[in-house]
């Protein structure tokens, strides 16, 4: 039986109100839209659930409201079998959402843009997690994102470092100013091109879908140089680039995949490397499993309902002649 890795997430959950449109309207204009859909989300929430459909036994730590949206975005995760046991809830305030901007222009690459509205993400305090303390070596690795307030993610991923256990952070949104000690006990960071750029100034430019190899090894090499050890760039549809201290990983791509809605993307890639690592594939098997796993994601509407299986995966890695065996 393949092994059922632990995977521990303190992170966000947010209800997501996902606006869909051919046109954004500018100031003082207003545009008619071609669809609404709500659905629970938030960076925390889609890694947890993600990673459950591969196959994770996962627990996910963050707080919410208690109110209507607060209680279906647990439902939402506890339908996957991710365990909310050790959730916090704000007594007085509410659950975090967000407004998701989708423009979705024909023949071109469908664009999106996130207003969060926190809540009772950012009222997580480091003394409400310190049970992980003692319980934290448990896991096998640590997921967090920057949803949540900066000294929390500081504070669990201290605990990970002291009891032998790796953490990966996805640094959205961008925080431009990490402790050294907090980086030091990253195990990864998985920026994408947006988000290397806010960190490192370096633009990663490509052309008909191949990215300058030259400059991405610029960004990771500024990000080595402030700490960082292995840094997982995702590239899109060029796929995604992990420069660790003994190797350069670059790994293709799903090909011919139609970006319907990309909200979820990162999340779904981030969780399903992790999960596969967690299983023990080595980091290019992982990383092909994690592009394929995303390319699912993004070509489905949605956040959670985009989310794939590990058959579904598969399916699609065995149709393009792929293994991550």
């Amino acid at each position: 039986m393949e092994r059922k890795p632990k995977i521990l997430i303190v992170g966000s959950l947010v209800m997501d109100q996902i606006a869909i449109t051919k046109e954004v309207p500018q100031e003082g204009h207003r545009v008619f839209g071609e669809e609404f859909v709500k659905t629970p989300g938030g960076k925390g929430a889609n890694q947890a659930v993600q990673a459950a459909r591969l196959g994770a036994d996962v627990t996910i730590i963050g707080k919410v409201g208690r109110d209507a949206n607060g209680k279906e975005l647990l439902q939402a995760c506890q339908q996957e079998g991710v365990d909310t046991s050790r959730m916090l809830y704000d007594e007085d305030g509410a659950s975090g959402c967000a407004v998701i901007i989708l423009e979705k222009i024909p023949g071109e690459r469908t664009r999106n843009r996130i207003l969060v509205i926190s809540g009772s993400n950012m009222k997580i305090r480091p003394k409400e997690i310190e049970f992980l303390k003692d319980e934290i070596g448990q896991y096998d690795m640590v997921m967090l994102q920057n949803e949540i307030p900066l000294e929390v993610n500081e504070t669990a991923a201290r605990y990970a470092y002291e009891q032998g256990v790796p953490v990966m952070l996805k640094p959205a949104p961008v925080i431009r100013r990490l402790s050294k000690d907090f980086i030091s006990h990253l195990t990864y960071i998985a920026p994408n091109e947006q988000e290397i750029r806010a960190m490192t100034g370096v633009i990663i430019n490509r052309k008909r879908g191949v990215f300058n190899f030259e400059e991405a090894k610029v960004a990771s090499a500024i990000m080595r140089g402030k700490g960082y050890a292995n840094i997982l760039t995702t590239l899109g549809e060029s796929g995604a680039l992990l420069d660790a201290p003994d190797k350069t990983i670059y790994k293709r791509a799903a090909p011919g995949i139609e970006v319907v809605d990309p909200t979820a993307g990162g999340d779904s890639f981030v969780a399903a490397f992790c999960t596969r690592v967690c299983k023990g594939d080595s980091r290019g098997q992982a990383l092909i499993f994690a592009n394929y796993t995303a390319a699912i994601t993004i070509s489905r509407m949605g956040v959670m309902d985009s989310l794939p299986t590990t058959e579904e995966v598969m399916e699609l890695m065995k149709a393009n002649g792929r293994s991550c065996m």
